[in-house]
């Protein structure tokens, strides 16, 4: 399939071939040609540049005019549940009654309440609940999507999400990579057995998800009330053996540990950061670990924000993603989460743009293939309203730009 798109407003998200991720001062770059064309061939993008240099095309080409929209790379989110049984509103009016996350959790909500619901729904059900979701989310701009399991809790409900996550993959044009998360929180049966909890994990789950090649990656909520770095270390070098590799959820609710464990063991991310200490961005430098902000969790449990900012200024990456779920981040709009990052983290719009594309990408080990406008990669990518500039984007916080979306060369 040959596809045409003229009269771009500004191409944005422009980047050389073989950039890995964005650093420190490079993030706030943000290459971008004004009245653009973009051309994409067998669901790559083979060409782009200005109107007045707009080459001859195949007449078996397909031609949209973008009608002087914005065109910009596909949100990239690397962190998300999207698979999940039922809304946890209740939950929400907990939380406005003045009760914390680990007080609600305490109480049999949270995770748990989400395992107990999940179990009672057949896989098909699952699916269906999630493609929603998933749509929602693609006509929002999202191209690239990482979903985790995490409440199942045992072995036949987390294999039951991954095969969900692994059908997602098959019937949507979205990049998904799937994660196991067995490891999420400690199931009921296991209650004040934690460190049995564990060998489930290691000696059960990791094989039966392993034998069946059901996920990419491998996380563990590290982190105060949860499960301690001693315990993570164990759950990782096990996954290992499957080529499993570590994502973490880390320093979310305490100063944990859970940097320093995933830097140890590799871990492509840490996620969530918002008890992150100065001293812990250190621990980060010279490390191939992706820092990785959640700020939508902060907005929705009222949470101090990470420290985008600093771990900017001191040179390292930063990524932005939705932790889209049922309990702590009912949303998975990349265009809010951008606009949170500029507000709540002191990002300046390029920055947060780069977070949320090609660095997301990296955070799922894709950024060969997305999360830029980059010649050869695949062409996921959405067309906008016409904006004043790119900075509009974050600006205008509830405004819906995305007009269409192109998902691998074609239009969803």
């Amino acid at each position: 399939m040959k596809l045409l798109i003229k009269n771009i407003g500004i191409l944005a998200g422009i980047h050389e071939a073989g950039k890995r991720c964005l650093a420190g001062a490079e993030m706030g770059e943000l290459p971008k040609i004004e009245q653009a064309y973009l051309y994409a061939e067998n669901g790559r993008i083979a060409d782009y540049g200005s109107m007045d240099q707009l080459p001859e095309v195949a007449t078996d080409t397909t031609i949209v005019d973008a009608e002087g929209g914005a065109v910009l790379p596909s949100w990239c989110d690397s962190h998300t549940h999207i698979v999940f049984a039922s809304s946890r509103e209740h939950e929400f009016v907990d939380k406005i009654k003045g009760l914390s996350y680990e007080e609600i959790a305490q109480n049999g909500g949270g995770i748990l309440n989400s395992a107990d619901r999940l179990h009672e729904l057949s896989e098909d059900e699952l699916y269906v609940q999630a493609m929603k979701r998933v749509d929602e989310v693609t006509r929002k701009g999202t191209g690239c999507i990482e979903i985790k399991s995490g409440y199942g809790l045992n072995t036949e409900d987390e294999l039951k999400m991954l095969r969900v996550i692994r059908r997602i993959k098959e019937s949507t044009k979205l990049k998904v990579v799937a994660t196991f998360l067995g490891a999420h929180a400690v199931s009921r049966p296991y209650i004040g057995r934690q460190s049995a909890y564990v060998d489930l994990v290691i000696n059960e789950m990791l094989p039966a998800v392993g034998k069946a090649g059901l996920a990419e990656f491998v996380d563990v909520f590290c982190d105060k009330g949860f499960f301690t770095p001693e315990e993570t270390a164990r759950i990782l070098e096990a996954a290992a053996q499957y080529g499993m590799r570590p994502k973490i959820h880390a320093e979310e609710l305490a100063a944990s540990g859970g940097v320093e464990i995933g830097v140890r063991y590799g871990a492509l991310s840490v996620d969530h950061l918002e008890s992150m200490t100065e001293a812990t961005i250190e621990q980060l430098r010279g490390s191939q670990t992706m820092p990785t902000a959640l700020p939508g969790t902060s907005f929705f449990l009222n949470m101090p924000f990470a420290l985008g900012r600093k771990i900017i200024d001191s040179g390292l990456p930063l990524v932005l993603a939705s932790d889209y779920n049922p309990g702590s981040t009912p949303s998975g709009d990349m265009k809010f989460i951008v606009s949170l990052a500029c507000i709540k983290m002191r990002l300046m719009p390029a920055e947060a743009i780069n977070a949320a594309t090609l660095n997301g990408a990296c955070a799922m080990g894709l950024s060969q293939d997305y999360g830029s406008i980059t010649r050869g990669k695949v062409a996921n990518f959405f067309i906008t309203d016409p904006l004043p500039s790119i900075d509009f984007i974050p600006y205008a916080y509830t405004t819906p730009i995305v007009r269409r979306v192109f998902l691998q060369g074609e239009e969803v």
